[in-house]
């Protein structure tokens, strides 16, 4: 049986072992400062607990955007591997879902790695469409 929750901003840096595992080449300490300029934003972080561990996380940012409207954008989604095909992600989708649902949000939108195949279909099975690309570009 495992617990969702949101994660208390005090305990938000629980969440950093599991943010190295998805964000390869970004060192602990740059992930630390990261996290706390987050932390002091519109950001928020679900957690799912099996006990008192943390086996996975939801980042969770609440935007107004033209083409959307009052939605969330659900970030560095990641279950330890051990939980993984348990319906765990299905779970803590829902749970964020009917609590954005009572905020008065109308959707979710959430940004999927190309190379992440696996994470593409997850998503594409919860019902999420594929919209556009999102690109970046980092200065020198």
């Amino acid at each position: 049986m495992h617990t969702i929750k949101w994660i208390p901003r005090e305990q938000l840096f629980s969440i950093l072992p599991l943010l190295q595992m998805i964000n390869e080449g970004v060192s602990h300490s740059e992930l630390e400062v990261r996290l706390k300029a987050l932390s002091e934003a519109n950001y928020r972080c679900a957690g799912v607990y099996d006990d008192k561990q943390l086996v996975g996380i939801c980042g969770v940012w609440t935007l107004y955007k033209h083409y959307i409207g009052k939605h969330i954008e659900l970030d560095n989604v990641v279950i330890l591997p051990g939980y993984r095909n348990q319906g765990i992600g299905e779970d803590m989708l829902q749970w964020l879902q009917e609590w954005a649902t009572k905020e008065g949000y109308v959707g979710s939108e959430i940004n999927c790695y190309v190379h992440n195949s696996e994470g593409l279909k997850f998503w594409l099975n919860q019902g999420y469409k594929l919209i556009g690309f999102h690109c970046q570009k980092k200065w020198e």
